[in-house]
């Protein structure tokens, strides 16, 4: 549990990890090179009036109605937001936040246990050319990253209809594998890590306690108009100090 906050410095790397270094991670850190403005900011330093039901504050949104049978999914405890997926869920959870933007830094700490993930799904509600208004994602495990285009990969409502009537043709599958690169990793479980996405034009890049983890580009996450991030989890995680900053 979150205790004691931190600030981290990091060195400006080559490439778009240059426009994308990480300033401090607690409180309000300071803007990225080339990202100005704070589109938002979370700590979760707030608490819960009615402990039974899902309160996350700060227009935060989740898919316990829809998906959990209305079971509570998400919880504040300690200055964190603790996320864990109901045994009656159908779904894993969706911890969502409207924000807008084309490229973005976001920034987060993050905890996972042992067979845990986190995701930070970029999507677009509008966009009627893919499920569910997926874009991009990266997705974190204590051994691995994967970096997706979901826009034109796996996400687009004709690869995702042909997949949901196991209909996929070897050269569907050989595609599909050109729109997503996994990265190993060695973190430390049920421990705090520093967390960024830059989403710079058709290129996703991730950092994670400083160092670059992974970087891979693909026309769909250059998509244009992106209006919510979306944490992804689907046993459990925490996360706190989420910032967000634009153009």
């Amino acid at each position: 549990m979150p205790q004691i906050r931190h600030t981290t410095r990091y060195i400006s790397r080559l490439g778009v990890l240059a426009a994308c270094s990480l300033g401090g991670m607690a409180g309000a850190s300071a803007p990225p090179a080339g990202f100005p403005n704070l589109l938002f900011h979370d700590d979760f330093q707030r608490t819960e009036t009615d402990l039974s039901v899902e309160q996350p504050g700060n227009n935060w949104g989740t898919n316990s109605k829809s998906r959990a049978q209305g079971v509570k999914q998400v919880f504040l405890r300690d200055g964190a937001a603790f996320i864990k997926m109901a045994d009656e869920a159908n779904h894993g959870v969706s911890f969502t936040q409207d924000v807008s933007f084309t490229d973005a830094v976001i920034r987060l700490r993050f905890k996972l246990g042992k067979s845990d993930d986190l995701g930070i799904n970029i999507a677009d509600m509008q966009e009627k050319s893919v499920h569910a208004g997926h874009i991009c994602m990266p997705r974190i495990r204590l051994n691995s990253l994967e970096i997706r285009d979901l826009k034109t990969g796996r996400m687009k409502m004709e690869m995702r209809e042909k997949s949901q009537a196991k209909a996929l043709t070897a050269a569907d599958k050989k595609f599909l594998a050109t729109k997503e690169k996994k990265f190993p990793l060695h973190l430390k479980a049920d421990a705090w890590h520093d967390l960024e996405i830059c989403i710079d034009g058709e290129t996703l890049a991730v950092m994670i306690d400083g160092k670059k983890a992974g970087e891979f580009s693909s026309p769909g996450i250059g998509h244009p108009t992106k209006r919510r991030i979306r944490v992804a989890v689907n046993r459990e995680a925490w996360i706190d100090d989420v910032e967000v900053f634009g153009r």
